[in-house]
Parts: C-alpha cells; sequence; structure tokens
C-alpha cells in the first residue's frame, strides 16, 4: 500500500525560506508537489524522477527546488524567497504506471507580509 505523508508546513513571512518533506513508503516512484491556493485549483509546481531528474514551473524557478533521498523515501521542497502567492496548501504525489496517483493529505503554507 502506497502511502505519502506531507510534513514541514507552517506560517512564513515574505523573503524567508521553508523545507516541505514528503515521506513515501509502498515503493519507489516519479514524485511531483502541487499546490492549491485559496479559492483557486490546483496546480502541479514541481516533479523529480526515480533516477533523480528534475523540472519545476516557470513562477517559481530560481525559488523552489525539488530533491529526494532514495534511502530515506523522501521528496523534499524548497522554498526560498516566499511570497505572498505561495499560500496554499501543498501535496505530493505519487506516479504509477498503469495505476492512479496517489496523494498525500497536504500541508498548509501561510506566508505573511
Amino acid at each position: 500500500q502506497v502511502r505519502l505523508v506531507e510534513s514541514g508546513g507552517g506560517l512564513v513571512q515574505t523573503g524567508r525560506s521553508l523545507r516541505l518533506s514528503c515521506a513515501v513508503s509502498g515503493g519507489i516512484f516519479d514524485m511531483r508537489w502541487f499546490r492549491q491556493a485559496p479559492g483557486k485549483q490546483r496546480e502541479f509546481v514541481a516533479i523529480i524522477t526515480r533516477g533523480g531528474s528534475s523540472k519545476v514551473v516557470d513562477s517559481v524557478a530560481g525559488r523552489f527546488t525539488i530533491s529526494r533521498d532514495n534511502v530515506k523515501n523522501t521528496v523534499s521542497l524548497q522554498i526560498n524567497s516566499a511570497r505572498l502567492e505561495d499560500t496554499g496548501i501543498y501535496y505530493c504525489n505519487a506516479l504509477r504506471i498503469g495505476m492512479s496517483d496517489v496523494w498525500g493529505q497536504g500541508t498548509q503554507v501561510s506566508v505573511s507580509s
């Protein structure tokens, strides 16, 4: 059974940093981070393959970094220079070939000025 548990969210001031973590159990997968701002649809933020190749969307490039530790089976999202628009619930997502994705429960990030 695949299970994802996010952690690391919280309240952060603009310009500061925050590191989100996703603990994965049940396998090693290509992993994604999504976020959902209040009143908006969930949006894709970053992806990292099992081999470590990664990509973030242009809107957060240079500020967000996705990484993984395959020994601990965790995936992280480093948020630097936080902005008000980074506020939202952040979800990690496991891509499974031929099967449905698995989602974590989400972790809240709130950025204040």
